[in-house]
């Protein structure tokens, strides 16, 4: 079948159908003429742009007698430039017009994917990089937020072994504070204070707990940082109205409202101009030292347009714009690891077993978050949970070898993780590296291609039911495990 889309109105026609006569230039059907015997013998044409097409050969088209007419040949220059998907078939002398119709069907596809996302998304690298704010991540501010999108859910919760597999002890907040209209459901665990700890009195009190997790146990209070900030970054003079911020409020009000201020109406002067309030002002400060006077002037070039012309002192200029905001003081609040431990206990512990909760309109349920990045799979009847991944610093894996450069012609070994061992029992990550790198690297290869490493179902689909894209197969090991695979390949080659 071959679907015809006119202006007004939409038809779906049978391409094999008599009364049609299609007129085609190259690979695309520009009109079609349609008789229609049951009506008037009038013979009437219609405008209409095809979604697929099938080309055929110049001998039948000879044999049907269609013949181009140059009045109606259309400039393919309007047409779209793309890449022709079927193009190539034409070339090799492939007619197959069921194949042909298929590969223009699937780029279709293809384009309208495409359009799509960057309607939405300003690249790829926008669009991949959900896994940033979905799942389970550790916030600065001693908390853990979790993030899932379920639009069709009323209701969304965190059940796990921590909390004894409640729905109601850690659930998203009421409102736009727990989802939004889009279907992102949003829940906060909070760490846990420890007995005799008192709470932060700053609420944006941040600490390192991987990255830098050595840095930020300085002893110093937040006050005392801030106050550090004042007397390092603010020169002498700049920091005049931070200690007294009341300064100018006071002159105004007693400027208005004082004793020696206008008793009644009559008292009251006009208020002169900017110009002449300003002059008056420069007059008063003549004798004043430089540093007490602002880095500004005022000049009046007597035009219509612009009245006054505000010229700054260049020094001063090039000083201000190479000032940087005090980002460093603000970073110096956060608190290592040390300070963290020693005030929570992590409200979500390492090694945890949780799972989602929603409840929706055909009754509640539970499922493995789908930006898990450590699941184990559902087996001998028990249920598929995630893994909360977050070993202690000083116990990750540290990267060792850099990535190495793209060689220029590729030998790559292809392989599954599972069945790379000699026994009957499925292989490792570790036995990966000490009994397969060692023989790939003597055999000339430059590059593994592994396949089956995402967590998947059945391990006899050998990987090809995936259920996480961001889980590697916890049948092979831990991710950290994974990364050593992966540091020690880099080494390797």
């Amino acid at each position: 079948m071959v679907s015809l889309t006119p202006s007004t109105p939409k038809i779906s026609l049978i391409s094999q159908n008599p009364p049609l006569n299609f007129l085609i230039t190259k690979t695309t059907i520009k009109f079609c003429t349609i008789n229609i015997s049951k009506f008037p013998n009038k013979k009437q044409k219609w405008r209409c742009c095809c979604s697929a097409s099938d080309q055929a050969p110049k001998q039948e088209r000879k044999k049907k007698g269609l013949k181009k007419k140059k009045s109606e040949v259309v400039d393919d220059g309007d047409a779209d430039k793309g890449t022709d998907p079927v193009g190539f078939l034409s070339k090799c002398g492939i007619t197959h017009k069921g194949f042909a119709q298929f590969l223009r069907e699937r780029h279709k596809s293809l384009k309208d994917l495409k359009d799509e996302i960057f309607n939405r998304f300003l690249n790829l690298q926008e669009l991949a990089s959900g896994y940033e704010l979905m799942g389970m991540h550790h916030h600065p501010q001693h908390r853990v937020d979790f993030m899932e999108w379920a639009p069709g859910a009323r209701y969304c919760a965190i059940v796990a072994d921590f909390n004894l597999w409640s729905p109601t002890e850690h659930c998203s907040r009421e409102g736009h504070f727990g989802h939004d209209d889009y279907g992102f459901w949003f829940v906060i665990i909070e760490d846990k204070l420890r007995d005799g700890e008192e709470a932060d009195k700053l609420y944006f009190q941040g600490y390192n707990y991987s990255e830098d997790y050595d840095k930020g146990d300085s002893g110093l209070t937040a006050e005392e940082i801030f106050q550090k900030a004042n007397d390092e970054y603010w020169e002498p003079g700049e920091d005049r109205y931070l200690k007294s911020r009341l300064e100018i409020a006071v002159k105004l009000y007693e400027q208005i409202f004082g004793p020696n201020s206008p008793q009644t109406e009559d008292e009251l002067e006009d208020i002169p101009e900017p110009e002449v309030r300003y002059k008056a002002w420069k007059e008063q400060h003549k004798d004043d030292p430089p540093s007490n006077l602002p880095p500004f002037d005022v000049i009046d070039n007597g035009k219509t347009y612009d009245v006054f012309s505000v010229v700054n002192d260049p020094v001063w200029r090039e000083k201000f714009r190479s000032k940087k905001p005090p980002i460093a003081y603000w970073m110096e609040t956060r608190k290592g690891r040390k300070a963290w431990l020693k005030k929570y206990s992590p409200g979500i512990p390492h090694g945890s077993k949780y799972r989602v909760y929603l409840n929706t309109s055909d009754g509640p349920l539970e499922r493995v978050p789908a930006w898990a990045t450590y699941v184990v799979p559902d087996g001998d009847g028990n249920q598929a949970y995630a893994i909360h991944w977050e070993p202690p610093p000083e116990n990750m894996y540290k990267w060792k070898n850099k990535q190495p450069q793209k060689p220029t012609s590729l030998r790559i070994y292809e392989c599954h993780v599972g069945i790379s061992g000699r026994g009957p029992e499925i292989s490792s990550f570790n036995a990966f590296i000490e009994n397969v790198l060692p023989h790939v690297k003597e055999a000339g290869y430059n590059v593994i291609q592994l396949f089956g490493v995402l967590e998947h179902k059945d391990y006899f689909t050998a990987g090809y039911r995936v259920t996480n894209y961001f889980a590697v197969s916890s049948r092979y090991g831990t991710p950290d495990e994974f990364k050593r695979l992966v540091d020690e390949a880099h080494g390797e080659f």
